[in-house]
């Protein structure tokens, strides 16, 4: 089923019209075509326009990525670099970013369908704040003294591991590039970030914008191609030290994969995941409301840690569900460059395409459609999908079991604690949950009960850098911001020196 929507003129279309689009790969401090000269289109999800042809790298290409790499590792031109330099390029970068947080928030916008007004406020402004914020840890990773039994002086070293690999995803591509490239060259790590062959706009920009910062040719080198082919090429190299991945758990498998027969070189997926939410009648109903609907509509569901299973205690469900009904049907898709839309396109129209299908599919199991499930034509493009709410599901449902990763919500109603409980862990992800409640005591024991790497309570999706970002089980082991961020990307060596 398809409805329509009037356009709406916007001035970040004066700003979409003045970008000076490059497709190309960033290899050794300049810009390159693929050795192969192939190309593929970038098309912006809301109009279905061509916007760019983006370099179609593979193998070569990736090659010479990561021998750039590895001289500039090998040299120390940024490992060995004084520490206050190096603070000072990546605090020069987040500078740049801000400077051109309008552009980039376009580049956002039209590469993968995301409300420009989330992009300028949220997105460019978080990622810019990553890479101040590992700017300003650099000189706080200290060696470590150890006691022995012995007359020995015993240090434990963190150094960095050499040429990392960031494979990022569409939904977040700038801000899921500084997660993963702002901690690696804090830890004094040279990179090769490739995007994703959906988005890659802003990550040939960036690597623009750290030459101007002063980072050296060859520490930071930007591949785009398709996963199949520059992706795997990556994950398979014999001198890649380290992937930093996230994406599909499918495709995270593939990397674990391709270290295993390879070099070992580490891997950290950060994967799927199909968080449940939990909501208990003492909640405040709207503050629940606005919170269950953010967790699953915003960035158009496409989230890894979207609260894509609600679970809502019998004695409420109706009310709840009305309520949000309600707010779903206020949230309609807009164009995504309109300063007042919320809520945007989804990636491409292959994307749209599954996630109706999913939804199909759980009507077809006898799930009950009570908002959204149709695409919206605006622009002449219909990668539009009306967030989208199924009450009624099953454990046994495959919308219940599978990440859709689209504005999809699954409800299912509970009695109890222990049955709620039960039915947000049974699942083969762990990513996050969300707990609804005014009673302390119950928050506290779902925080230790649910398997997932965050709990928000009386929240969610808040998120600060100084917490860890990942989950378990099928959602990986990965983990993005704070501190602990920098174990990805360093290794433990001890050098012990004997005094007597």
């Amino acid at each position: 089923m398809t409805v329509g929507l009037v356009e709406k003129d916007s001035e970040w279309q004066r700003t979409k019209a003045e970008l000076l689009l490059d497709g190309r790969a960033f290899i050794d401090g300049e810009y390159r075509a693929a050795r192969s000269g192939g190309v593929f289109p970038c098309v912006n999800p809301a109009t279905d326009q061509v916007i760019a042809q983006i370099a179609d790298c593979d193998a070569e290409d990736v090659d010479a990525a990561v021998a750039a790499a590895r001289r500039s590792f090998e040299d120390g031109r940024w490992r060995t670099l004084p520490l206050r330099d190096r603070k000072r390029i990546l605090r020069t970068l987040a500078d740049l970013m801000l400077a051109e947080r309008r552009e980039l928030a376009v580049l956002e916008s039209i590469d993968m369908g995301k409300p420009v007004r989330d992009a300028h406020a949220i997105d460019v402004p978080s990622a810019a704040d990553c890479v101040a914020w590992y700017a300003e840890a650099i000189d706080k990773i200290h060696d470590e003294a150890v006691p022995v039994d012995a007359p020995a002086t015993v240090l434990v070293r963190r150094e960095p591991l050499g040429v990392v690999a960031a494979v990022v995803p569409w939904n977040f591509p700038l801000l899921m590039a500084c997660w993963k490239i702002a901690p690696a060259l804090a830890a004094g790590n040279s990179v090769v970030l490739k995007p994703s062959e959906r988005a890659p706009l802003s990550a040939i920009r960036l690597a623009a914008l750290a030459a101007k910062a002063g980072l050296p040719p060859g520490v930071l080198n930007v591949v785009p191609g398709r996963g199949e082919t520059a992706g795997r090429a990556l994950g398979q190299h014999m001198d890649v030290d380290c992937v930093a991945f996230t994406g599909s758990t499918v495709v995270g498998k593939r990397f674990l994969a391709y270290s295993a027969a390879s070099n070992l070189k580490a891997v950290w997926p950060e994967c799927g995941g199909k968080s449940a939410q939990i909501v208990f009648p003492d909640c405040d109903p709207d503050q629940a409301v606005r919170g269950i609907a953010g967790g699953i509509f915003y960035n158009q569901g496409q989230v890894c840690n979207a609260g894509s299973r609600l679970l809502v205690h019998a004695d409420i469900r109706e009310e709840l569900l009305r309520r949000l009904v309600a707010h779903a049907e206020r949230l309609q898709p807009g164009d995504p460059l309109d300063p007042g839309t919320r809520y945007g396109a989804v990636v491409d129209a292959a994307h749209g395409d599954g996630i109706l299908a999913a939804v199909e599919e759980a009507m077809g199991e006898g799930a009950e459609l009570i908002a959204g499930g149709v695409r919206v034509r605006l622009n002449g493009a219909g990668n539009f999908v009306a967030p989208t709410i199924l009450d009624g599901v099953t454990p046994g449902m495959g919308i219940w079991r599978e990440e859709v990763f689209g504005p999809v919500l699954a409800v299912a109603s509970f009695q109890d604690e222990a049955e709620a409980v039960r039915l947000a862990n049974g699942s083969v992800y762990a990513m996050a949950a969300g707990v609804w409640t005014a009673d302390p005591a119950r928050a506290n024991r779902l925080a230790a009960a649910l398997r997932a790497g965050t709990v928000w309570i009386n929240t969610y999706d808040r998120h600060a850098m100084t917490t860890p970002f990942g989950g378990f089980r099928q959602s990986g082991f990965g983990r993005d911001r704070s501190l602990h961020a920098l174990d990805k990307y360093t290794g433990l060596k001890t050098v012990w020196t004997q005094t007597v």
